[in-house]
């Protein structure tokens, strides 16, 4: 897993993970506390892929770029 992006790639996939890290964070505790049943699957969602997506931040690593597509950031 080489470097692929740059620091604004890399601050971008950052926030954009924490923001869905959060959706996900808040769509869990409605489902816990009383929320519809089916939250708990697009929860569950957001979580990982706000994790992946930190993760892809913090080490420079795009997956989408590592399969040949260019991105804009």
């Amino acid at each position: 897993m080489q470097c692929n992006i740059n620091q604004q790639g890399r601050t971008v996939r950052i926030i954009m993970g924490s923001i869905i890290e959060a959706l996900g964070l808040a769509a869990g505790a409605w489902w816990f506390t009383g929320g519809p049943e089916w939250l708990i699957w697009p929860a569950i969602g957001c979580v990982a892929g706000g994790w992946f997506a930190i993760v892809e931040g913090i080490l420079g690593w795009c997956a989408v770029r590592a399969m040949g597509f260019r991105t804009p950031l």
